[in-house]
């Protein structure tokens, strides 16, 4: 690189899960130096309720970076302790609590997001799941200067990946997961130059194109076959690994007996049927195909209630009965 750099950036580091360790981790090996790592209290896990700390300590600690867990940033003595750690930018990757004006302005360079979009679509909590609920053609993370709005910051760096048809939230999330690390390590490369300058450098966001990303809700996980195939595949897909497309069964022969079946794998199947909507078509190891408002779509591998999930032609070794071809995917069945 032919600009000097100021090199190495003092750096905060503010995140949560697996995914925000996986940015620190390269930032670990980068040059530059981690003053400090925030993340929330520990938080009772598992069926003894144990404190549990998240992904992103139990690496600070591993490397012996100061660890900071405060419950937000209203206290003065937070703001202040953050403060004397004198960092040049504070980068903050899923870290789950708001930033009050006086923290962004804290650091030399302010703070700097990783964000699991292609800004400025889909703001907000849930872009991995929307864009992919709403059939983008591609996706990414946008390397962000924080400002008060949510996630309205200026862009300072891009990267593009593409959404392959079989793709679900989980995978996008690891692909990001490669992509998000070496974008944020090039970032601060950019920012460590003498000649950096933010206003001239960076990119405003476009507001008019701005789409948001709504935190997703269990209720979203009930399936509607009056959608079309096309939309459920896509919502199938966007749900994986939660809170995971399902359907309620009703058995008639049980005093009506329900049971949330959860769809783990399926596929959008090519079909001239005329059968009412939720009609099962056809149901044999390949799958269990069901009409839709447009098209038909096979469901490949479902979840019973307190079972794992099983190809269907397991699922039919026990339950033929239940998904018998002409009948309601919803049940009833005599």
């Amino acid at each position: 690189m032919s600009n000097s750099l100021k090199s190495p950036l003092n750096i905060i580091f503010a995140g949560t899960p697996d995914f925000a360790a996986q940015h620190l981790l390269a930032l670990i090996k980068s040059d530059h130096n981690i003053v400090a790592v925030y993340c929330p209290p520990d938080k009772p896990a598992g069926r003894g309720k144990k404190l549990t700390a998240c992904a992103t300590k139990l690496l600070a600690l591993e490397h012996n970076i100061p660890v900071e867990q405060p419950i937000n940033f209203k206290a003065v003595n937070d703001q202040q302790k953050l403060t004397q750690y004198n960092a040049d930018v504070m980068v903050v990757v899923a870290y789950g609590l708001l930033l009050p004006e006086v923290i962004l302005n804290a650091p030399r360079l302010g703070c700097i997001n990783v964000h699991g979009s292609l800004l400025p679509e889909w703001r907000g909590a849930a872009p991995i799941q929307r864009s992919l609920e709403a059939g983008d053609e591609k996706t990414g993370v946008t390397i962000m200067q924080m400002d008060k709005g949510l996630d309205t910051g200026d862009m300072i760096l891009t990267a593009e990946c593409i959404i392959e048809h079989t793709d679900t939230s989980a995978s996008i999330y690891e692909k990001l997961a490669l992509l998000g690390p070496t974008a944020l390590v090039d970032t601060l490369a950019l920012m460590a130059q003498d000649n950096y300058n933010a206003n001239e450098q960076n990119t405003s966001q476009d507001d008019s194109l701005a789409t948001y990303a709504h935190k997703l809700d269990k209720s979203e996980a009930e399936l509607d076959w009056q959608l079309s195939a096309c939309e459920l595949d896509r919502k199938i897909r966007a749900y994986i690994p939660w809170p995971v497309a399902q359907f309620t069964f009703t058995e008639s022969n049980t005093v009506n007996k329900q049971h949330k079946i959860r769809i783990w794998q399926a596929s959008i199947q090519e079909s001239d049927s005329e059968k009412p909507i939720g009609t099962i078509i056809s149901a044999n190891k390949s799958g269990i195909v069901v009409a839709t408002a447009n098209g038909a779509i096979c469901l490949e591998t479902l979840q019973l209630p307190g079972k794992k999930a099983l190809p269907v032609k397991d699922i039919l070794n026990g339950r033929a009965d239940w998904f018998k071809v002409g009948a309601n995917i919803n049940g009833i069945v005599d």
